[in-house]
């Protein structure tokens, strides 16, 4: 069974789309930072790249956005411009800009100050695309253009009217951009759920399930189809729990992800791209290697393209399958990749090996990787996902006071930590710390702290001298 799991908090908002209650896509919205995706403004022109054909935009955001610029006409600072934000602002970088103005519905997506229509390429169906195209002929209105989405299939042109109709009115009313002092937002996007049913609830999802009236009232509004199948969830047990869905979904926060073979894949998440290896780990086949290298790599590919779509990863995606020998068997991986990335709703392309025998794929961006969406940087390795070891800190700390001693009147530090570290510095450091002490007349004192972080240390300094001995010559 197909489901549309909709858990709202106080906190966060979570969509989760599943399959026999395995989760294959979601959306996160934290209730402090919403997404702007789909907003449209005046923005203010603050200054032009020429260089990069592209420019910043005030939208009334904290941060600047960027929009590129292509071919288009020459434009000024200072100057407004309409723009529709296109992915959200992330770490240091602001919102992402389009100028070409779109306002999606159920079944299509009307574009101001175009002309023609497409459908859908997922639509396949020849007979199909030919009705729909008959009624685009005659209800496209001028000025605008269309993409008929997937939703549109067998929809009837009465349907297709009055979505049209609402859409135009939307955006008529953007229309006064040029007569507004930018920055200033035009037209709020519908928030996340809303979007999230619109993307994710499709003829094949058996039913929908809300915990939140709120969200099931707006449902029910929203959405012309299917609202049979929307239901409310008024359970004690959470939501995702009942279903058996958080536990699977506290994996996303894992790099390591075991197939059912006994390998397993590993994803590393740059900002430049995606890294993916995958391992026989446990499984060991029967009798060719060769043959247990493919069957590994099938199961990894399929598991990947799962990942891929669930934890929204993309960009360039680089996959370090286990190398093969046989070019048939390589081919055969590659097609049951793009097999498998078919499913996905979102523009996937596998382009293939590279000279170095790595699998290539691309996936378009449209917003935040998932895991960066619900994850702040650690405090500890600042998002680099290591720690300095304790024994490269103790030596750290002891430098520390070996400078400290040098040039101060300072005779005495106390050093607390966690025991890692303090280990690290008792242990394999005493005979070092015996010799700084003497050297420099002074004390170091080592204190453990059980519940200090794995990157904490505190150098407390003292004046107190150290009494020690000395042999005069008479």
């Amino acid at each position: 069974m197909k489901r549309l799991l909709i858990d709202s908090s106080f906190f966060q908002t979570r969509i989760v789309l599943a399959q026999d209650d395995e989760p294959i896509e979601m959306f996160y919205e934290s209730k402090k930072q919403k997404s702007i995706v789909g907003n449209i403004y005046a923005g203010r022109i603050v200054s032009v790249l020429k260089g990069m054909q592209a420019c910043f935009v005030d939208i009334g955001e904290e941060k600047n956005a960027y929009l590129p610029l292509g071919g288009q006409k020459k434009i000024k600072a200072n100057s407004t411009m309409c723009v529709q934000v296109e992915k959200d602002a992330y770490g240091q970088k602001g919102a992402v800009l389009t100028d070409r103005i779109s306002f999606t519905g159920t079944f299509v997506v009307l574009i101001p100050n175009d002309k023609g229509f497409g459908i859908s390429k997922k639509i396949t169906d020849q007979n199909e695309r030919d009705r729909i195209f008959n009624i685009m002929q005659e209800i496209v209105p001028d000025g605008f253009g269309l993409i008929i989405r997937t939703e549109g299939f067998g929809k009837s042109r009465e349907e297709f009217k009055k979505e049209i109709d609402e859409l135009i009115l939307s955006a008529e009313a953007v229309e006064k951009a040029d007569f507004i002092k930018a920055p200033c937002l035009l037209r709020s996007d519908d928030d996340t759920v809303i979007r999230a049913i619109r993307e994710l609830f499709t003829s094949d999802v058996d039913e929908m399930i809300i915990n939140d009236t709120h969200y099931y009232d707006k449902a029910l509004k929203s959405i012309r189809q299917y609202p049979e199948k929307i239901k409310l969830y008024e359970q004690n047990i959470p939501l995702f729990e009942y279903y058996g869905i958080e536990s699977k979904l506290e994996k996303l926060y894992q790099n390591k992800v075991w197939l059912k073979s006994g390998g397993f894949i590993i994803i590393e998440q740059t900002e430049a791209c995606v890294v993916i290896d995958v391992n026989t780990g446990k499984f060991t086949g029967k009798k060719d290697i060769q043959e247990t290298f493919l069957k590994t790599n099938l199961e990894a590919a399929d598991e990947i393209a799962h990942q891929i779509r669930l934890r929204n990863l993309s960009g360039i995606i680089i996959i370090d399958f286990i190398d093969m020998k046989y070019s048939e068997n390589r081919e055969i991986l590659q097609k049951r990749l793009e097999n498998d990335v078919k499913h996905d709703r979102i523009k996937t392309t596998v382009v293939g090996m590279t000279k170095l025998g790595l699998m290539q794929i691309t996936r378009k961006k449209t917003s935040i990787p998932l895991l960066m969406q619900m994850s702040d940087s650690c405090l500890c390795c600042k998002g680099r996902g290591f720690v300095p070891s304790a024994e490269y800190t103790a030596g750290k700390v002891l430098r520390e006071i070996v400078s400290l001693f040098s040039s101060t009147l300072f005779r005495k530090v106390t050093v607390s930590s966690n025991k890692y570290i303090i280990s690290a510095l008792s242990v394999n450091n005493r005979a070092y710390i015996n010799e700084i002490e003497n050297k420099f007349h002074a004390k170091i004192v080592l204190k453990e702290i059980d519940t200090a972080a794995f990157d904490y240390v505190d150098i407390e300094k003292s004046a107190s001298e150290v009494k020690y001995r000395t042999d005069k010559k008479n």
